[in-house]
């Protein structure tokens, strides 16, 4: 894996390994490497939109650091379950935007929540103000994860619901 400045972030079930482009044109192309154990239906579309976007913000902001993406991967045996990370580097006010997906397998055991609580921490940690999210109006699973990992809904509009966590910076 090529370098990056962000060490993978531990969870008690989890491991949230960072990715790098060598990883993100894996997953982009759907083609695991030597070294990766992917689940089946891992990557999916959501994925390879999360790959991509990396991608982008690497071309146009250089290393994301510690704001970029990572695979969701099992302590237990290190299977790739999933994806999430940030949007790109924290905005004017100091908040990043967060994603996240699941395999269907893993979907359902807390793994989702388990790994935005990580990320959140992680931001904190690394300077942010806040996290922002948001998931459809249909998709109550996705709402009871930001809800569970302790974001609150601040808004919503005919198709969206919107979630914030804040804190004070350190």
């Amino acid at each position: 894996m090529e370098e990056t400045s962000t060490d993978p972030i531990p969870t008690p079930r989890l491991l949230l390994r960072p990715l790098d482009r060598a990883g993100a044109r894996r997953i982009l192309a759907g083609r695991p490497g030597p070294a990766d154990r992917w689940e089946p239906g891992y990557p999916d579309a959501g994925d390879r939109a999360g790959a991509e976007r990396f991608l982008r913000v690497w071309a146009e902001h250089g290393e994301p650091g510690p704001f970029g993406a990572y695979e969701i991967l099992l302590r237990a045996d290190g299977r790739a379950i999933g994806g999430a990370g940030f949007h790109g580097p924290a905005d004017a006010r100091g908040r990043v935007t967060v994603g996240y997906g699941l395999v269907p397998a893993a979907r359902g055991l807390g793994y989702a929540a388990e790994a935005l609580r990580g990320l959140l921490e992680h931001a904190r940690r690394h300077g942010a103000r806040g996290v922002d999210g948001d998931t459809d109006l249909t998709n109550t699973a996705s709402q009871r994860v930001m809800a569970a990992a302790g974001m609150r809904c601040v808004r919503q509009d005919g198709r969206l619901r919107y979630y914030a966590a804040s804190w004070t910076a350190r």
